[in-house]
């Protein structure tokens, strides 16, 4: 009795924070609709093209949304690590993205947010190792930036409510 206690006080405490589920009424719900009125405008680049695809598998919108999602990339490489010949280690790359989120018919900005994300690449001393592991990092990092968006995105959609959800 004594551990079921503090458990029954949380789960009290718990009720009165209005703590509710970001995708409730699921795939029919408010967030879920607004999502899929997203579409992605073009992203610029090999980069571009792997967090478009990311970006593009979460977002249903397409090109009559009346939302627009624009994103402006940086990848960056970094070596670290180095070695008494000046030689390289370690390498850090860095992907970062400004976002924003643009009524499609009034041309205004709703939301204008940053995400990030970094992988650390061991360098060995074969170069087409070293290519295969920078271009998995790439991949896993559009992947986790896309994530990052559509999190926000959603919690924007929550937040704002109907103003959010296209006029029907």
């Amino acid at each position: 009795m004594r551990r079921l206690t503090p458990a029954l006080l949380a789960l009290g405490l718990l009720a009165g924070c209005d703590l509710r589920p970001v995708y409730g009424g699921g795939g029919s719900g408010p967030v879920a609709t607004a999502l899929g009125e997203i579409a992605v405008a073009p992203i610029a680049g090999k980069t571009g093209y792997l967090m478009q695809g990311a970006l593009t598998d979460r977002l249903t919108g397409g090109p009559s949304a009346a939302r627009r999602l624009e994103v402006e990339l940086d990848d960056q490489i970094t070596g670290f690590g180095i070695r008494s010949d000046q030689s390289v280690t370690r390498e850090r790359r860095t992907l970062r993205a400004r976002y924003r989120l643009v009524d499609s018919a009034a041309g205004t900005v709703l939301l204008d947010a940053t995400a990030s994300s970094d992988a650390g690449i061991d360098v060995v001393s074969s170069e087409y190792a070293l290519i295969a592991a920078e271009q998995t990092a790439l991949e896993r990092l559009s992947k986790d930036i896309a994530d990052q968006i559509v999190a926000r995105l959603a919690l924007y959609a929550r937040r704002s409510g109907a103003a959010v959800a296209p006029p029907r």
